[in-house]
């Protein structure tokens, strides 16, 4: 048989190839003999060896017929090889194969008849074993009828990361039909930013032959471009069984309904979380802005991008909304933004009035006491949530692109309007969101109700206080006064503290300064009664021990309320001072040119105790000396020992003051709490030669405002 001979580069380009082969003729192990016209055996190739156990100096020269088929097969074959021959047909099939161990197996041949250059005819067969054909053939169906009905999407790409082959599924998640896969780059299929990552797990891949498992991508696709949709993607490299790189296959699972159940489940994390915040953070205090504050606080900028909090004025005026005809008028709280923007610019900033068109969310929630969501705010729009024009503009530019307003409701009444806006954030309000505001909103209202509630009575309280508290004589004989009064700034009411002068006969002054404990109306009103108790006593001219044995009397009638008082008179022509105290902080002495001392005092007990007698402490007080009479609130704290404090109160008294009122104003800048929790009297009086003593003290009441 005479063969062309190849050319030094076909040889060179078939030794290269050669190095690669394929892995699917091995796994079949193909044979190949050669048959001459008259049957016997040309040609027998290695694998032919392997498949029928002759080696080629056994086979080669022999007539195949006698060599390989059992008697009973062999006319059969004759038959067969001869039509071939004849007629060029080629001839598939399986025939039985005797072995060389004589052994029997079922061959699958494939018979054609090949003619050279010179017209000789020969039959050449490709044989392999019938069974593993069949096992090949059974799993290359039962590949193909996965790939092709899998639910997951199943690709192979090589290594420039062009498809090769998608099944129908993944084809789908695409949104892009199979055959425009082909040849095509992963990036031009799912072009979008999402899909940037995964392209970096797959480089990543083939360069490090490690395998990735589920990583989750989340993305928009040709098959849905308006909603996301997220995957668990596989990466695995491909290599033929020489180790030489394919390429990558995918596997894609859609977990969108794990995933967006798992995003539903943390935002309901996230509402109970911001809920658990709000009940922690609202309503800390008993002040209507503040507590306005808290909830701008709270719901920015994890629900909104910005908020605002208006409160109807006429609760903030009389306590209760006033709703006429005409539009609300509603007074601004609180105002915050998630980050700046010129959108605060068209929100009315806090302590300004305003009004609503009657299309305006809030003035909707005022009307109907319901909450409304406008999800998507188009140009058109925009003017609904805009007081005017110009503001309309400034929040069409910053983007806000949803809005919902929700009612601040209290005791069944509505008594302001909380509304929120987003921008940069890019998913509009929800029903959940607004659930979510409404429960924040609802809580928040209560607690503004009650701090405008607290603040009508604190203010009626303070009133009532100052209206108790005495206008001081201009002038009195030997003696220099000034007094002052504080009220509780937070947290606390009004409470009870008084201080009291009252002239007596003969020149001499009674001074008092008491604490009823409690707070609000009703300890204003019991301080009212002692101190009128007080002044009837005072005229009976009777000792200080029995002054306060009558109002302990008088307070026990007045249970449950106790109170401490100190009570002294100053006698100007004898210099003396009687004092009496009932439970109540030391007086301080300061005598010229000595350091300031606590009066030892037999404290006694609280006014309506009882059953402890009171005594009088006589002692001399020469001009030029001081008298500092105080309540607690002065000097207590919640953190200082009260020693300490008292300390500090003798140090600053150290240092001289020019008069009275210089004195009383520096204590109180000095010594009392900036957060002023509870409220002070403070009574100081300085002796005076009785000759030459002019009182230049101011009334009380023109010191009494903070």
């Amino acid at each position: 048989m005479r063969r062309a001979k190849q050319r030094p580069e076909q040889a060179d380009h078939l030794s290269g190839a050669a190095t690669n082969p394929s892995g699917l003729m091995d796994l079949l192990g193909v044979a190949a003999v050669l048959l001459e016209a008259d049957g016997r055996i040309d040609m027998w190739s290695p694998q032919a060896e392997e498949l029928f156990g002759y080696a080629r100096s056994e086979a080669v020269g022999q007539y195949a017929a006698p060599l390989l088929l059992n008697p009973e097969h062999q006319d059969a074959a004759i038959t067969l090889f001869a039509d071939v021959m004849e007629t060029g047909r080629s001839w598939a099939g399986a025939f039985p194969v005797r072995l060389k161990d004589g052994t029997t197996r079922m061959v699958e041949f494939r018979n054609m008849r090949l003619t050279d250059n010179l017209g000789d005819h020969y039959a050449l067969g490709l044989a392999t074993d019938r069974n593993t054909l069949r096992q090949m053939e059974r799993k290359l169906a039962l590949s193909d009828r996965l790939v092709a009905q899998a639910p997951i999407g199943l690709a192979v790409l090589d290594t420039e990361l062009r498809y090769l082959s998608i099944n129908p599924a993944l084809a789908a998640m695409h949104g892009v039909p199979e055959a425009d896969h082909v040849g095509r780059g992963f990036r031009d299929i799912v072009p979008g930013a999402a899909f940037q990552g995964a392209e970096t797990v797959m480089r990543q891949v083939l360069a490090s032959g490690v395998p990735v498992v589920e990583r989750q991508v989340v993305g928009r696709t040709a098959a849905d471009p308006d909603n996301d949709h997220a995957w668990a993607l596989s990466v695995y490299r491909l290599e033929d069984h020489h180790g030489r790189v394919l390429g990558i296959a995918t596997v894609v699972v859609d977990v969108t309904d794990r995933y967006r159940a798992a995003k539903k489940a943390d935002q309901a994390q996230q509402r109970l979380r911001l809920m658990a915040n709000g009940s922690a953070r609202i309503g800390t205090t008993l002040e209507v802005e503040r507590t306005a504050r808290e909830l701008a606080d709270v719901v920015v900028p994890d629900l909104a991008d910005m908020v605002a909090v208006d409160l109807l004025d006429s609760v903030l005026r009389t306590g209760r909304p006033e709703l006429d005809e005409g539009p609300a008028l509603f007074r601004a709280l609180a105002v915050k933004t998630a980050y700046p923007t010129d959108a605060a610019q068209a929100i009315v900033q806090p302590g300004h009035l305003t009004t609503y068109h009657a299309d305006h969310p809030a003035s909707h929630c005022i009307r109907t006491l319901r909450p409304h969501l406008i999800t998507h705010l188009d140009s058109g729009e925009i003017s609904r949530v805009a007081a005017d024009p110009e503001t309309g503009h400034l929040l069409a530019q910053a983007g806000v692109h949803t809005d919902m307003a929700v009612p601040l409701i209290a005791r069944g009444q509505v008594i302001g309007v909380m509304g929120l806006a987003r921008a940069r954030n890019p998913l509009p309000f929800d029903e959940d969101d607004l659930t979510l505001a409404c429960e924040l909103a609802s809580s928040a209202a209560l607690s503004i109700d009650n701090a405008v509630l607290h603040q009508h009575i604190r203010n009626a309280a303070e009133t009532l206080q100052r209206s108790l508290l005495p206008q001081l004589p201009p002038r009195r004989p030997g003696l220099e006064v000034a007094a002052r009064y504080r009220p509780a700034q937070v947290f606390h009411e009004v409470g009870g503290d008084w201080y009291d002068v009252i002239p007596l006969s003969g020149d001499r002054t009674a001074l008092a300064v008491g604490d009823v404990m409690g707070s609000g109306i009703p300890a204003a009103t019991t301080m009212g009664r002692l101190r009128t108790a007080t002044s009837t006593l005072a005229d009976l001219d009777l000792d200080p021990a029995r002054i306060l044995t009558h109002l302990d009397k008088i307070t026990r009638d007045l249970d449950p309320y106790i109170a401490t008082c100190v009570y002294a008179v100053y006698d100007p022509h004898r210099a003396q001072l009687h004092v009496a105290s009932a439970g109540h902080l030391p007086p301080v002495l300061v005598r010229a040119g000595e350091r300031p001392e606590l009066l030892d005092l037999p404290t006694g007990t609280p006014l309506g105790v009882g059953g402890v007698p009171f005594e009088t402490t006589t002692l001399d007080l020469l001009p030029g000396d001081r008298l500092v009479l105080y309540t607690d609130g002065l000097v207590e704290t919640r953190n200082d020992p009260i020693d300490e404090r008292l300390d500090d109160l003798l140090t600053l008294l150290t240092k001289p003051d020019r008069t009275a009122e210089e004195t009383c104003d520096r204590l109180l800048r000095q010594l009392r709490h900036p957060a002023g929790h509870d409220d002070v009297a403070l009574l100081i009086v300085r002796a005076q030669p009785l000759a030459t003593a002019a009182v230049a003290s101011t009334p009380a009441a023109q010191h009494a405002d903070p």
